[in-house]
């Protein structure tokens, strides 16, 4: 062991020995030849940190260096590079110490310092809800996509924290870090295909926010494990049985359904399990072979063999995820009939496919003498996190697009010459036509999936073929913002349209605006935009009025949001004082008995649309049912409520206040518009023009017919839709004429 000062008051013996086993681990992989120099490298950076956290200790009481070298220990399943593994050991030093990144890029490798940078910079994310959270989580992908290694050492060290969490003393801050833990970095490892990380950070935050079912779920795994040793070694005995000798099994093994999935699957509706041990798929086979043929071959005999279930095939080899997860997956009945009645699940996958299942991304590390691994950055996945990133939305939109492109699973598409692309679920042609080539997208006018035109909002399906047709005269329209699912298709969109219409946004953000303040305020925009002329705290001219006009109307931000960051007084005053104190004529008629019930008897109230946020009333203004405008300010671990003329939330940051309502508000949150049709008549006319609203998500609150002659007739729907999507009656009248031969002519009466 080289030579190491001991700080008299803090024993190391122990932080020694996990050094010592870190050298030995590397060295395992990296070969022997590189013995010293991981040896002096991983030493010298262990006794920097150690130095750096000697006056610091853990809430477990252990020297604070522990935590870095056990994060470091989990690292090195993924075998990591020896930058990798030194910005794991010095990851708290710019955080926790006086030392800088100056003095590590002096001591060490460049990449080393820049990673630790990045690391210090995210370790500021606090899980508040899901708005307060954007921008660290911002700051996080902008991280990833500068380099990978940043996000793999981070998600090690969060996954050793949630294992020593039992001795953080607060359990509101330990159900905090669980929940950002689940909403954030558990789907991130999952991405990039690290599911050793992903399955053991939900474990950990699956015991600490539900320890109920997590007690229950694993004692009922622990009273199936005699079970499980009699299943692998019979599962041996009759898959080598059955396949020619001939051909190669590597490994014959099986895995046990995590703790958080079982609690997952045993909690949906749709299925009628109540213990683990009633699920099929509670373990699976993995077969281990030498290439893909033999993959195929097994599959083929077991099929023959045994009953495969229908729909239970699915081939990751020839549709890898995205994630670059490849494998055969089918599930039969028969192969263990005297042990289990329920069917098996298989799965067969070369060594190389093996290890990508268990590394992930960190498997395709190409390590240059800088350690960085152009392929691992140029995935499909990285270039999304790009395009939502450089994007720039509002909060709400880039939470959406997060959801969408990188947390939703994804759908392969085949090109007329067989090539597969990748995209999100929900992608429509123009999604597709944006990931292709700026010429196709540019002059999209006709879609054929399947060799069938459709809709160019259609959704496309997991295996369609897909054939775009262009016309050099058309351009991108601003509808298609309203229904592409990819943040590359929303950007070019709104680039090119910002360029060639702005009036036209401008009037559809005027348009949209003007309905929201109708609709929640009774009080709509004057002429001169008034309610905009201080907008997040900035005196606006007229023009910038009008840039914030073009946000709504192309989407990138919504009315609610420009609301909570207009300035107070203006609000007050073009809204506030002009909302008539009159009772409406609903709670005029309200019983007596029902206006002397308690608040908690009848209503509550709802932040950000969500039911489950813990509040209090302010003591300062005590808002009750009667003051039907209130408004949220975040405290700790809680929401107060306030009145919304109460003195007090002026005094409050813009950032803390959220929207609430009493869960009795008759305020809709989607769109009501009402339209006219007018149409050649026909027989299943009505039933034709139902089911397309049936398919668009709209509900029918009312229909009247008329007759204008013998040939024409004149329909006037009133139509809801749940989100507040004003661009719908555009994409229904698109979606109206290319479907319905018999439409004359269409026009919105009203939308609010």
């Amino acid at each position: 062991m080289p030579n190491s000062p001991i700080l008299p008051s803090i024993d190391y013996t122990s932080s020694d020995a996990i050094t010592l086993e870190i050298i030995d681990t590397m060295i395992s992989y990296f070969g022997e030849s590189e013995r010293k120099v991981i040896t002096e490298t991983i030493w010298d950076t262990y006794l920097f940190a150690r130095d750096a956290h000697s006056t610091q200790i853990r809430k477990s009481g252990e020297p604070y260096i522990t935590h870095p070298l056990e994060a470091a220990k989990l690292l090195l399943r993924l075998k990591p590079d020896l930058v990798t593994v030194q910005s794991c050991i010095l990851h708290d030093v710019i955080e926790d110490t006086p030392r800088d990144q100056d003095e590590i890029e002096k001591n060490f490798w460049k990449d080393v310092a820049e990673i630790c940078q990045w690391l210090s910079k995210l370790s500021n994310i606090k899980y508040r809800w899901e708005e307060r959270t954007i921008e660290s989580l911002r700051k996080m992908l902008i991280a990833m996509v500068s380099d990978l290694r940043v996000i793999i050492v981070k998600l090690a060290d969060r996954l050793h924290n949630m294992q020593t969490l039992d001795h953080h003393p607060d359990p509101a801050k330990r159900e905090r870090i669980a929940l950002e833990t689940l909403n954030i970095y558990a789907p991130i490892a999952d991405r990039l295909g690290i599911f050793e990380f992903k399955e053991a950070l939900e474990t950990e935050c699956f015991r600490i926010l539900y320890p109920e079912d997590y007690n229950r779920i694993t004692t009922e795994l622990a009273s199936l494990r005699e079970q499980q040793d009699f299943f692998i070694n019979k599962a041996r005995e009759v898959i080598r049985g059955v396949i020619n000798p001939e051909v190669p099994i590597l490994d014959i093994s099986y895995r046990i359904k995590a703790p958080f999935s079982i609690y997952r699957k045993l909690s949906r509706k749709e299925y009628s399990y109540t213990h683990t041990g009633d699920l099929y798929d509670l373990f699976a086979i993995r077969i281990i072979t030498d290439d893909v043929r033999h993959c195929y071959e097994i599959l083929w005999v077991l099929h023959n063999v045994f009953v495969p279930m229908p729909k239970r095939f699915k081939d990751y080899i020839a549709l890898p995820k995205e994630n670059g997860y490849q494998s055969l997956h089918t599930t039969v009945v028969g192969l263990f009939p005297d042990l289990r009645s329920q069917p098996t699940e298989i799965q067969i996958r070369t060594m190389e496919m093996h290890i990508q299942a268990e590394v992930g991304i960190a498997a395709h590390f190409e390590y240059s003498e800088t350690g960085k691994s152009q392929k691992s950055k140029d995935s499909y996945w990285v270039q999304t996190i790009k395009w939502i990133v450089d994007a720039e939305q509002w909060w709400g939109e880039f939470m959406h697009e997060m959801k969408m492109n990188v947390f939703e699973d994804q759908i392969f598409i085949f090109t007329p010459r067989g090539d597969i692309i990748t995209l999100p679920k929900w992608s429509t042609p123009i999604d597709f036509a944006y990931s292709i080539h700026s010429n196709l997208w540019n002059t999209v006018t006709i879609a054929k999936v399947n060799w069938h035109v459709v809709p160019l909002d259609y959704k496309l399906r997991n295996g369609e073929s897909i054939e775009i047709i262009t016309d050099k005269s058309r351009k991108p329209k601003p509808i298609w913002l309203s229904f592409v699912a990819t943040a590359k298709a929303k950007e070019y969109i709104r680039q090119f349209i910002n360029r060639e219409e702005r009036s036209f946004f401008i009037e559809k953000g005027r348009t949209i605006l003007n309905s929201y303040l109708m609709k929640n305020y009774a009080h709509g925009l004057d002429k001169e935009l008034t309610i905009l002329r201080n907008v997040d705290g900035h005196n606006l001219d007229m023009k910038e009025r009008d840039d914030v006009l073009v946000q709504l109307g192309n989407l990138s931000r919504k009315p609610s949001s420009i609301l909570r960051v207009i300035h107070d007084e203006i609000i007050h005053t073009e809204l506030w004082e002009k909302i008539t104190d009159e009772k409406n004529e609903h709670e005029k008629k309200k019983s007596r008995d029902e206006k002397n019930k308690t608040q908690s008897e009848w209503a509550y109230v709802i932040i950000w649309k969500a039911r489950d946020i813990p509040y209090k009333m302010a003591q300062c203004c005590n808002p009750t049912v009667k003051d039907r405008k209130i408004v949220g300010a975040i405290g700790q671990w809680i929401v107060t409520i306030h009145r919304f003329d109460c003195e007090n939330i002026n005094k409050i940051e813009l950032e803390r206040r959220m929207l609430a309502k009493w869960s009795d508000d008759a305020e809709s949150t989607g769109i009501i518009f009402t339209v006219e049709c007018i149409l050649r008549d026909k027989r299943w006319l009505l039933m034709e023009l139902t089911t397309i609203l049936y398919q668009m998500g709209l509900s029918v609150k009312s229909v009247t017919t008329e007759d204008i002659d013998t040939n024409k007739v004149k329909d006037i729907f009133t139509l809801e839709y749940n989100e507040d999507d004003y661009y719908i009656y555009d994409r229904l009248e698109a979606r109206f004429r290319f479907e319905i031969k018999e439409l004359i002519e269409m026009r919105l009466i009203s939308i609010y």
